[in-house]
């Protein structure tokens, strides 16, 4: 996880693919690799995490090489409170964080729904977002061969990197 250091995703494939055979992702793992290829460097980041995990997940990415240039996080706690953030709160957050000028945009929790606003916000803002929902299916559908062009209404990621 971005909070927990990416060496504890990297541990968990291992040992699932030790068990089973078959080769896995996180996504942060997966969006690792998305920074990478795209070479960003300046990444702005949303979530709805506490103080103590938004400053976590900045450090581990600036590990990375990854300096922040924008974040806004809502000082949430648990899976379910994540759940109620509305459409129109994150589309408020990476409007806010776009306006700091980074690269990309990385909203990071799978329990946000903004995979589905990601199109139409990249469209107007002109800069890559990246929902860790979408990494996440970018990189298995990669893994399962699959073409990933084929994927509509999440964003550019699923155009850009074959």
């Amino acid at each position: 996880s971005g909070w927990l250091g990416f060496e504890a995703d990297a541990r968990l494939c291992e040992r699932i693919t030790a068990a089973t055979g078959i080769k896995a992702t996180t996504s942060m793992l997966a969006l690792n690799e998305i920074l990478e290829r795209k070479g960003v460097r300046e990444l702005g980041f949303v979530t709805p995490y506490l103080d103590e995990v938004q400053g976590r997940i900045l450090t581990n990415y600036a590990a990375l090489g990854h300096a922040c240039k924008g974040e806004r996080h809502l000082g949430l706690q648990d899976n379910f409170s994540f759940s109620t953030v509305t459409g129109g709160q994150i589309s408020g957050m990476i409007r806010e964080v776009a306006a700091q000028g980074p690269q990309a945009i990385a909203v990071i929790c799978t329990n946000l729904r903004a995979a589905p606003l990601v199109e139409g916000l990249e469209r107007e803002l002109g800069i890559p977002i990246y929902d860790t929902i979408a990494t996440v299916v970018w990189k298995s559908l990669r893994m399962a061969g699959v073409d990933t062009s084929r994927v509509t209404g999440w964003g550019s990621l699923f155009r850009d990197l074959d």
